[in-house]
């Protein structure tokens, strides 16, 4: 095949672009933001901005998915960021007694910021020989003939690079969508659902890298957990550094003033299992708190009348796929997608209609379970956090024939979610045996894991009986619970005088 064009130097476009430089490839990356500085890479990677990427200076993990990903098509990476100070985790520290079972290895998480990941991956592509990554380039458009095709793209710079193949892995604006609307070419529809979610999050550093934790991580490579009202949950990272990140319903002033470290505080030592972690003798704060609206659940080019591919334009990772981040599985698709297109591409030499399809096949098999199962959860912890604050439901979708649905920012009207992977009660159940069954909590891990669907689990006839076989009237699981929303509210508020609750 002739030289790629990757457009975005992100988690997606630096695996792909390792992935085939590795096969030999011709490949070309161009990075709107800075690069990294050069020396040690831990403090390169702290100091290295990106304007572009704001989200890269929030707390990330590498699921099982991820790291399972990086062992099969770069085990050199997962190495080389574990002797940076990244480390794995053993989810199976937190199942229940029972036997281990082929398959309980994959259950592992990679500890670890997505700055240091990502200048593993920039430094192991760069030092390719046939890849070559230039900083401050913008892609402003595409080249393209008759078909209809991509052949290129031109830069900020009136710069005019000839291509076989595009690929736009510029993140979650999707900048291939302007591209070629500008060109005259078509634009496929997107499937969308709203996240309605707003993060606040800040990283520490223990002061005693030697001790024990100050605390217990009550879900094996985390503390603290997804509650009723709010979420508040700690993941350690690499070299004694962890991040905690509280998630609201946007619009809602008092919990908007966790912007404000002294609030931020006050909620730590309310949550569970978080406040022996903030303690002045504990941890000292790396920076900040930083806010974040994050962004809807999107399937790019998956909605109604789709289109046929455009040959010679491919999409990776979040260009491709959002899914709601407090989930967690961004960049652990992002990787699998890359490795995946990747073998696509080998598998294709010509950068022909025929590649796009098998493109779109890989998307709807690795990322459509994921953007729908984001959409129902999205959904379902927000009719939660809205009860819980007393403000009125969500309005369900128009029915067929019904009202046309409001359009939102994102390219169309918001469809109606898709079915529910799994029926609510059957869920509910199976959360709870989790907690004493180890074959349900297996399967409940994968899920959460990345490494199997929700319908691929609950289709196991043998695990609903499990589920069914467990005891309907068992007790809640103990352990601390959280403030009740009043006492949240009524904390921040009291450590952020600026602002009057609300």
């Amino acid at each position: 095949m002739a030289s790629t064009v990757i457009a975005g130097g992100g988690t997606a476009g630096l695996a792909l672009a390792l992935a085939l430089g590795a096969r030999g490839h011709r490949v070309r990356v161009l990075e709107r933001g800075g690069p990294p500085p050069q020396g040690p890479l831990v403090k390169s990677a702290g100091l290295w901005e990106r304007p572009g990427v704001p989200q890269a200076g929030h707390d990330h993990i590498l699921n099982a998915l991820g790291v399972r990903t990086l062992r099969t098509h770069a085990p050199a990476v997962l190495d080389a960021a574990l002797a940076e100070g990244a480390r794995l985790a053993d989810l199976t520290a937190a199942a229940p007694p029972g036997p281990a079972e082929p398959g309980d290895e994959d259950l592992v998480t990679l500890l670890v910021r997505r700055s240091v990941l990502d200048l593993v991956l920039h430094r192991a592509a760069s030092a390719l020989p046939r890849v070559t990554i230039s900083h401050r380039t913008t892609v402003a458009g595409v080249l393209s003939a008759p078909g209809p095709r991509v052949t290129g793209v031109v830069t900020d710079g009136g710069e005019r690079i000839p291509a076989g193949l595009v690929v736009d892995a510029c993140g979650r604006r999707a900048a291939s969508r302007s591209w070629l609307a500008s060109a005259g070419l078509p634009v496929a529809a997107d499937l969308t659902g709203p996240s309605r979610l707003h993060a606040f999050g800040r990283f520490y550093r223990l002061l005693d890298p030697y001790g024990p934790p100050p605390g217990p991580l009550n879900r094996a490579n985390a503390a603290g957990g997804v509650w009723d009202h709010y979420s508040a949950v700690l993941h350690p990272a690499d070299n004694e550094v962890f991040a905690i990140t509280f998630g609201a319903l946007p619009g809602d002033r008092a919990m908007a003033a966790l912007r404000t470290p002294a609030a931020f505080t006050a909620a730590c030592r309310l949550s569970p299992y978080l406040a022996p972690w903030v303690d002045e003798g504990a941890a000292r704060p790396l920076g900040p708190v930083r806010a974040i609206a994050m962004p809807p659940n999107v399937l790019r080019g998956a909605g109604p009348g789709q289109r046929r591919p455009v040959a010679g334009l491919l999409r990776a990772g979040d260009a491709a796929c959002v899914t709601d981040p407090m989930f967690g599985r961004g960049l652990s698709l992002a990787l699998a997608h890359a490795f995946g297109l990747a073998d696509l591409i080998g598998e294709h030499p010509v950068a022909d209609e025929r590649l796009g399809l098998a493109a779109a096949d890989l998307a709807d098999r690795l990322l459509r379970p994921w953007y729908e199962q984001g959409v129902h959860d999205s959904r379902s912890r927000t009719q939660r956090w809205r009860a819980a604050a007393g403000t009125p439901p969500l309005a369900e979708p128009a029915p067929p024939g019904g009202p046309a649905p409001v359009p939102v920012p994102h390219g169309g009207p918001v469809p109606a979610p898709p079915e529910p992977p799994v029926p609510e009660p059957v869920g509910t159940a199976a959360l709870a045996a989790a907690a004493t069954d180890r074959a349900v909590w297996r399967g409940i891990t994968r899920i959460g894991a990345s490494l199997a669907t929700p319908r691929e689990v609950f289709a196991d006839p043998g695990f609903l009986a499990r589920v069914r076989a467990a005891a309907p009237d068992a007790p809640a699981p103990a352990g601390p619970r959280p403030p009740s929303y009043t006492a949240l509210r009524r904390a921040i508020a009291a450590h952020a005088p600026d602002r009057k609750e609300g």
